[in-house]
């Protein structure tokens, strides 16, 4: 019995959470293909009519360096949250990513699109473990944490949420546990400005190219 109101009552908190992060993406969908008649023509990123400035963050990268405003500036950058732990969705993710990236070697490094994984499990996972995990799938791939209340300010300003999941034997373990979390791509502009959002299933060469073409774009007189 008490399992089963544990699980109802859970089940609401992650209702009202999700709630709260899907009216950014309801928007997203609302304002499909509304970028305007500039933006280049693109096969899966969705933009936003105008870029959206970032709360203020402070976050920790693998290196110990502070990840804060300024420092995604210069580059279009693909932002996603995830946790080492994660079973299926992130390692998927990263790997696709990985493709994407590979996609871009030839770019010049002052101008090639970046990728950040953040991750939302700062219990088990330190800046340099998540760097680990993600250098794994590609070295050029940023990774950062940070304690809960500033993952969730960041993770808010995206249009995203994530919230700790106990396990069946909660409460003999404390770290049988799993974090869900959404499974979109952010879009950062070289202003580091929410710019736009890629849902999956994702196609590593549809990315490369729209990233590409943005580049461009951002580059053309």
């Amino acid at each position: 019995m008490l399992d089963r109101m544990f699980n109802r009552t859970f089940g609401y908190i992650l209702a009202a959470a999700l709630a709260g992060g899907l009216g950014l993406l309801a928007a997203f969908h609302f304002l499909d293909r509304q970028a305007g008649p500039a933006a280049p023509e693109l096969q899966t990123v969705t933009l936003l009519p105008q870029p959206r400035e970032l709360a203020a963050f402070n976050l920790r990268q693998s290196d110990g360096t502070p990840l804060v405003q300024g420092e995604l500036a210069g580059h279009w950058t693909l932002v996603f949250l995830g946790f080492t732990f994660c079973p299926d969705v992130c390692p998927t993710t990263l790997s696709e990513l990985a493709l994407t990236q590979k996609q871009w070697e030839a770019l010049p490094e002052s101008t090639r699109p970046r990728v950040l994984f953040v991750s939302v499990d700062p219990e088990r996972d330190s800046p340099g473990r998540a760097g680990e995990y993600a250098h794994a799938f590609h070295p050029d791939t940023l990774a950062a944490t940070a304690d809960v209340p500033a993952l969730e300010k960041f993770a808010t300003s995206l249009g995203f949420v994530f919230m700790k999941v106990p396990g069946k034997t909660f409460g003999q373990n404390p770290q049988d546990y799993s974090v869900d979390h959404s499974a979109n791509i952010a879009v950062l502009d070289p202003q580091g400005r929410l710019a736009g959002i890629i849902r999956p299933p994702f196609k590593p060469q549809a990315i490369a190219d729209d990233l590409a073409r943005l580049t461009a774009a951002d580059r053309a007189p």
